[in-house]
């Protein structure tokens, strides 16, 4: 039944993808981006494009993997500088970051798409994104971005079901999101801090974790991770690693949430 239902699903993306005669993909290299791209790619060839963009508010492994992911789909990539980190409306860190950081953008996106006679272009927006606070999801419907995951109505796990029989490897990859929402609504994002947080949480990853975050409290990190996860963290020479490492980074204080990682705590 369950099969069934996702064969539906995807046959459902697929005619919502064969309706288009080209194709901008907005992509991050994460699960739903990588399989949209790719169900683009499997649907419509060589009129597909891939566009990434690169930031500081961007971890740098996560562009090198899109690097990989985009060669491997054998789709056409592009990387876009984007500019809301020159942006004081963005720096000022509102509630609705997400909203302003998303417009500055899929404008750069929308065009370089027009400058290529595409008029269409997708980001891998899913159902279950509907349920959460997403800002950025507003700015995408305002500028007329699709979202054909969610026409198809494929929630998540979906998405990580028809990945992995696709074998994409993305199919088990962690959620991720950028670094300034690693930083607490209202105070200022800057090159800093975020150069900050992206060297302590690469860090921490290369010891063997699959998910962290390191939220940005001034002079203090506040490590979060998954639960099972913990013990590795608090492992002695692991710890002494952390801590050395985060004090060289410019952290005076290293803590761990003993909550766990929760998606979106930030919120």
């Amino acid at each position: 039944m369950i099969q069934n239902d996702l064969h539906k699903k995807k046959e459902k993306l697929t005619t919502i993808l064969k309706k288009l005669d080209s194709l901008v993909v907005a992509f991050s290299g994460g699960v739903d981006s990588t399989f949209l791209l790719a169900a683009a790619y499997n649907t419509l060839k060589k009129t597909v494009i891939a566009v990434t963009a690169e930031s500081p508010i961007h971890p740098e492994r996560e562009k090198h993997e899109a690097i990989r992911l985009a060669k491997k789909i054998g789709v056409r990539h592009i990387i876009v500088q984007s500019r809301e980190i020159n942006q004081s409306d963005f720096l000022a860190n509102p509630r609705d970051r997400c909203y302003v950081c998303k417009k500055y953008i899929l404008e750069d996106i929308i065009r370089l798409a027009s400058d290529m006679n595409i008029s269409h272009i997708a980001h891998g927006a899913n159902v279950d994104d509907l349920n959460d606070y997403r800002p950025g999801f507003k700015a995408a419907e305002e500028m007329g971005v699709l979202s054909p995951l969610i026409d198809a109505g494929l929630i998540k796990n979906d998405i990580r079901a028809l990945s992995k029989n696709m074998n994409l490897s993305t199919w088990d990859k962690p959620s991720n999101a950028c670094l300034a929402s690693r930083i607490p609504y209202g105070t200022p994002i800057t090159k800093e801090a975020l150069t900050m947080i992206d060297q302590a949480e690469a860090f921490i990853l290369n010891l063997g974790l699959r998910t962290c975050r390191v939220r940005h409290h001034g002079n203090v990190a506040r490590i979060e991770t998954a639960i099972d996860d913990m013990e590795m963290i608090l492992d002695k020479k692991n710890r002494q690693k952390i801590v050395k490492k985060l004090n060289k980074l410019g952290y005076k204080h290293v803590s761990m949430d003993l909550e766990g990682y929760v998606q979106g705590s930030m919120n």
